[in-house]
């Protein structure tokens, strides 16, 4: 029974790490948009989509409230996203997202983790081309007709899409994300979640003891508090 409780615990300490992880970065977002486009989410786009990220996530009403209020009255710190690149072990390439109220600081991290890994820090840019940048919308699956609405999807922007059993993801280009956002809303369609990725043109095959290296580093980078995402082209 004691291995059976320690196993469940890893994983309920895991899933609220998670949890945490992505309500410290959708908190960030509520603040930039805020302080982009204003605190009223009928005229500021990119905050209603924070917020029904927020919902997709199940970060409380009461904390996305907070996060508004914090960002209005200025008690919060001036996040600025940062955009960072780099090689993991073995010539896997990373592009990392951050949201930083200390560029300083954030560098030095990243630089730190994958100098220990035996990566490397690259310049801005030196990168950007291995991957494109795309839009990617989820939908619940329930209650909706593919058949009608693969059609309407497609009319919207959408380039590719997927289906499984309980959700839709749709892909759109980078240039029709903030359109496609748009349409939905039009046609009152709710995603649970919208955000842009980075997907890789090629992808790079490794033997598994180098993956977990790889995945490793990874991780750790994933676990400050200053990263967004990571995306790599480990196959």
């Amino acid at each position: 029974m004691g291995r059976i409780f320690e196993k469940r615990k890893h994983k309920i300490f895991a899933r609220m790490d998670r949890m945490a992880k992505a309500f410290t970065r959708i908190g960030k977002d509520i603040a930039i948009a805020v302080k982009e486009g204003g605190a009223h989410p009928e005229t500021n786009p990119r905050l209603r989509m924070a917020m029904q990220n927020a919902k997709g996530v199940g970060m409380p009403k009461d904390r996305v409230e907070a996060a508004i209020k914090r960002a209005v009255s200025k008690d919060t710190s001036n996040y600025e996203e940062v955009v960072y690149e780099g090689y993991a072990p073995h010539g896997i390439a990373l592009v990392i997202e951050t949201a930083t109220d200390n560029t300083t600081r954030t560098v030095a991290n990243i630089r730190s983790y994958l100098t220990r890994a035996n990566g490397s820090l690259s310049k801005t840019g030196s990168l950007d081309f291995l991957f494109n940048r795309v839009g990617i919308f989820k939908l619940k699956k329930e209650g909706i007709n593919m058949e009608e609405m693969e059609l309407e999807l497609i009319d919207m922007g959408a380039e590719e899409i997927q289906v499984d059993e309980e959700e839709i993801i749709i892909q759109t280009t980078f240039q029709n994300f903030g359109q496609m956002a748009r349409k939905m809303e039009e046609k009152g369609i709710v995603p649970i979640s919208a955000e842009l990725v980075r997907i890789p043109t090629t992808t790079k095959e490794l033997p598994e003891a180098q993956v977990d290296e790889v995945m490793e580093l990874i991780a750790k980078i994933e676990e400050d508090d200053d990263v967004n995402q990571v995306f790599h082209n480990l196959a």
